[in-house]
């Protein structure tokens, strides 16, 4: 994995991500990854536990923005940073949060294993 990969993975995640279209989920994991939606929690373990649990919990159309860009890759390891805004009906921002993964690939370009760092910006 090189650092323009993972940039294009990262743009592949928050298009499938937007879509919840199971076929672009599935496309960016290899058949046993694990998927931690926080390092504390137990993973979804394999493909099509992760595209079960994207597809059955999908965030709303228009109820979200988020900005990710690669930022480091060593081996098959990559760390993106980013931002994800989570807005109210009104359109304002009602949680906003930073973003690491760390992500883990085959030699394919497809995660094995992907981890999500967040913060929640605090309320002023």
């Amino acid at each position: 994995m090189d650092l323009e990969g993972l940039e294009d993975w990262t743009q592949r995640y928050v298009e499938a991500w937007t879509n919840n279209d199971p076929e672009g989920i599935g496309a960016l994991f290899s058949e046993g990854a694990r998927y931690y939606t926080h390092p504390y929690r137990d993973p979804w373990e394999g493909r099509d536990a992760i595209v079960k649990g994207w597809t059955e919990n999908p965030d709303p159309p228009g109820s979200w923005a988020a900005e990710y860009r690669a930022l480091a890759v060593t081996g098959n390891t990559g760390v993106v940073r980013g931002n994800t805004k989570y807005f109210k009906a009104d359109g304002s921002v009602d949680k906003e949060y930073a973003n690491i993964f760390v992500v883990e690939f085959d030699a394919h370009g497809r995660c094995t294993e992907f981890t999500e760092f967040f913060v929640k910006k605090p309320e002023k």
